[in-house]
């Protein structure tokens, strides 16, 4: 995956052979035909992907993206700038929300520093370019080579974890003003206006938010990114942060691998991502629908709709680290259900009698 297009090409669709097998398996269970719903149509998308041999036991992780970003400058946000890196050395130390979670879920957590604005941090893995990016309601947020180079990196980590034994992956981010550049990718992805999609993010007061919805528009104005080309709208209204949970996707699905998606900043990502490779969306798993007020807007475009309703909005990863469990529960009901022919029980005969 040295190239974007190499790492396009990388990616298969799904094996339907598999997939029908899966169906014929779960129709088997003990259980009547569908009556776990969604559980079996997950199980089955996960039995179709190339790089999973079986349900049994998938190590799970979540990559969590931590950078800083050049449009804090303009008011979008009312926590302050160095909170990305205090939040970083709290997820070192599993402090953080997405951390507890995950452990609830026995899925681990790799905080990434690809481009926080602080001196780099002692074991913090890295591939930081930059110190934040540009101001995108000013200039662009970086150039096209390095947009492309960070997908090429983060997409390469996620190469190296699946080798080290990973096989579902959940995406998550860190940087305080991620979600006015969030705005800006699911604007200019959807063909929408800006008002459709900015919200509060972490708590910006009602009363500034058409301010948040200005800059979202001016960004767009000034740098005029091309709806057609998602890593130049990631470049150009974008955020490292956000290029490389886009990485992320492609990788996992480079690897033939699920992603679980967060909540907002990750559906931005995931309509790059699908833009730059379509075939990307069948490894996409959406966890939660974010209570963000473009969520719906994102998840329409994406045609995904979440597993959990739990008006979260942390970030994080937070969202994704819960629906680990659901994952978990998918594979556990594949791998571990009785047969109706070795329990007694025959769905035909129950009806008959």
């Amino acid at each position: 995956m040295k190239t974007i297009q190499s790492l396009i090409s990388s990616i298969q669709p799904l094996n339907r052979a598999h997939m029908n097998y899966a169906v014929k398996h779960i129709d088997s269970l003990a259980k009547p035909p569908g009556s776990l719903g969604r559980l079996e149509t997950l199980a089955v998308q996960l039995f179709g992907m190339p790089g999973i041999s079986d349900l049994q036991d998938l190590q799970k992780e979540i990559v969590v993206m931590c950078a800083d970003h050049g449009v804090f400058d303009e008011g979008v946000a009312i926590t302050p700038k160095n909170v990305t890196a205090i939040q970083a050395r709290n997820m070192q130390k599993g402090l953080t929300g997405v951390c507890v979670l995950a452990k609830n879920s026995n899925t681990s957590v790799l905080p990434v520093d690809i481009g926080i604005d602080c001196d780099p941090i002692d074991g913090l893995m890295s591939l930081k370019v930059a110190r934040g990016c540009g101001n995108i309601a000013q200039g662009p947020a970086m150039s096209y080579q390095q947009a492309a180079q960070l997908i090429l990196a983060s997409a390469q980590l996620v190469q190296q974890r699946v080798g080290q034994g990973i096989s579902v992956f959940g995406v998550g981010e860190l940087g305080i003003a991620n979600t006015t550049p969030a705005s800006a990718i699911v604007s200019v992805l959807t063909g929408c206006d800006p008002h459709e999609v900015v919200g509060i993010g972490a708590n910006l007061p009602q009363a500034r938010v058409k301010h948040k919805e200005n800059i979202v528009r001016q960004a767009i104005v000034v740098n005029q990114p091309d709806p057609n080309d998602g890593i130049d709208v990631l470049a150009k209204v974008g955020g490292f942060d956000l290029v490389g949970m886009t990485g992320v996707i492609l990788g996992a699905a480079a690897c033939g691998v699920p992603v679980i998606l967060d909540g907002f900043l990750s559906y931005a990502s995931a309509l790059a991502a699908c833009q730059i490779a379509p075939a990307a969306r069948e490894y996409c798993i959406p966890s939660h629908f974010s209570a963000e007020k473009g969520a719906k807007r994102a998840l329409q475009h994406l045609n995904l709709t979440p597993y959990l309703y739990l008006d979260l909005r942390l970030g994080e990863g937070s969202g994704a680290a819960i629906a680990m469990s659901v994952v978990g529960a998918a594979c556990a009901m594949y791998c571990d259900m009785g047969l109706q022919e070795n329990s007694g029980f025959s769905l035909r005969r129950s009806l008959s009698q």
